[in-house]
């Protein structure tokens, strides 16, 4: 993938644009010089820009789109009791094991793309009309992002929303075939128009960030004293299975957090013996969650735990806590997303109905 993407960068007639994930700009540093864990996104972009990438945007904006459509979609089952607990979708590893595993729970995963797809999904929107051919690039922090773009579902006439995905381990070998000092690259913004993101569609790399952002959209009360019960209500943390109890609209609400293939394995036939109950349920497959992808460095529980501090301390310099706040979020559905909103954000597996 990597030589084909050099081609197309220096490609006068081809527009390439690029999404960045959350865990990404943590775990990139310790390869590169800089400190364990350390939030180096602005430098990511600087080094993408040197590269020859036209436009370079955050996927936690493409993680803000997913927490309100799936919180939307949450409520919904909530009120008409149906298909809960309700399984998050974000993580392509996790869908594929319960395709092949569990089919007759297929409908219960969120019908929602992963941020990835979701913004995928939005860019080619935005470009359609470019006059030149645009190339859609995703850098993740997962090997299971490369086959989810290259699922039917995520195809239009044949064309991909996603055309590469690119590990940050890739990332690592491009800049330094290109020769950069990432030491010396200067911090630069992404692009507009879609250069806003909140943090809570940043935590989405670590375990519990999904739960925390959705938790954070439920709820009424939009307090501060709201933003600390959320976070210290047992989703942080680098536990493989967390459970916690949340009361929404006069309603307790369970809901578990697991990471790790075999906790969800567990979980699962806890829920269909009967023995457990809940709601809803974030699962990523690998431990301690995106953090520790499978595409990133190598890293032992206290390097995944500086990863997920680094997200967690984006979160509190953000100023928009909330995904609902985000400008973005606001333009896109009263423009591209008008009418669209379903074509484009939401996707149908084979759902064992």
């Amino acid at each position: 993938d990597t030589q084909k993407l050099w081609k197309d960068l220096s490609d006068k007639n081809t527009k390439v644009v690029v999404q960045i994930a959350p865990a990404v700009r943590v775990g990139i540093s310790e390869e590169l010089g800089q400190k364990d864990g350390e939030n180096v996104m602005g430098k990511i972009v600087g080094a993408l820009k040197r590269m020859g990438f036209d436009e370079v945007f955050d996927t936690s904006t493409g993680a803000d789109l997913t927490v309100l459509e799936e919180t939307g979609e949450f409520i919904s089952r909530l009120e008409n009791n149906e298909r809960l607990p309700l399984f998050t979708s974000c993580c392509p590893a996790w869908v594929n094991y319960v395709e092949r595993t569990y089919p007759e729970m297929m409908s219960n995963i969120s019908t929602c793309k992963s941020p990835m797809q979701m913004f995928g999904s939005v860019l080619k929107e935005h470009y359609s009309h470019s006059s030149k051919r645009i190339v859609n690039v995703a850098i993740m922090p997962c090997t299971a992002k490369k086959f989810e773009a290259d699922r039917d579902e995520f195809k239009v006439d044949g064309v991909k929303d996603v055309d590469y995905v690119i590990t940050t381990q890739e990332l690592i070998a491009m800049i330094k075939e290109a020769g950069i000092v990432f030491s010396e690259i200067e911090p630069e913004a992404v692009d507009m128009p879609f250069g806003v993101s909140s943090g809570a569609g940043v935590i989405f790399g670590v375990t519990g960030g999904v739960t925390e952002a959705v938790l954070r959209r439920v709820l009424d009360d939009k307090s501060v004293s709201t933003l600390r019960t959320i976070a210290f209500n047992g989703v942080r943390g680098m536990s493989g299975v967390k459970e916690t109890s949340i009361t929404v609209n006069d309603k307790e609400l369970k809901i578990a957090v697991v990471s790790g293939l075999k906790n969800a394995d567990d979980l699962v036939k806890k829920i269909k013996s009967g023995e457990a109950h809940y709601d809803f349920i974030e699962v990523m497959a690998c431990p301690g969650g995106c953090v520790g992808g499978a595409g990133q460095p190598f890293t032992m529980f206290e390097g995944k735990q500086k990863r997920g501090e680094g997200l967690y301390a984006a979160d509190k310099m953000s100023s928009l806590k909330r995904s609902e706040e985000n400008p973005v979020m606001i333009s896109l559905y009263s423009g591209l997303l008008k009418g669209k909103v379903h074509k484009l954000l939401h996707v149908n597996y084979n759902r064992g109905e």
